[in-house]
């Protein structure tokens, strides 16, 4: 069972890892960062950054497979739906003791609440798409998605 203080730790994640504006330069920038955190974690992961069903940058690193991006498409179909992280959806259900199935009647071949897919969310607008990686365990996953995004705005926010 999930805990508590760790389902309100994934939403202040959401809440605190949102952009004022989100371009395609920024997913590049994004994307890139991910991919050199990964390389120097000695990492394999597949990466994917979409705004409004647009596919703005997707990486497959050397030792990663098609299995990878099918496990991103199920992820972000569950960010997607849900407007949550996909680990915050999984360990929501978790902490009901049920499966995606048994709550929602949605099938797991098309939605996968493991982590790795956080919500692109634009403030004031809301979720507009998906900053997502596969290749870990689905809390590394999430975690590696979750440090680039703080390095970013952190970044950002030190130009003004």
């Amino acid at each position: 069972m999930e805990s508590t203080e760790q389902l309100a730790r994934l939403l202040r994640e959401e809440e605190e890892l949102q952009f004022s504006a989100f371009s395609n330069d920024t997913a590049l920038e994004i994307g890139q960062m991910l991919v050199e955190a990964a390389k120097q974690s000695g990492w394999a992961v597949t990466i994917d950054i979409t705004r409004n069903q647009q596919c703005l940058f997707h990486h497959a690193m050397t030792r990663t497979s098609i299995d990878n991006a099918e496990w991103l498409r199920r992820k972000n179909n569950v960010v997607n739906r849900f407007g949550h992280s996909s680990y915050y959806m999984g360990s929501y259900l978790r902490s009901l003791g049920q499966t995606i199935e048994e709550k929602y009647f949605i099938s797991a071949r098309e939605f996968a609440s493991h982590g790795g897919a956080f919500p692109l969310i634009i403030k004031g607008v809301g979720a507009v798409g998906t900053i997502s990686v596969s290749g870990l365990p689905q809390k590394d996953d999430h975690e590696l998605v979750v440090k680039v995004l703080r390095l970013y705005l952190a970044k950002t926010l030190e130009r003004f």
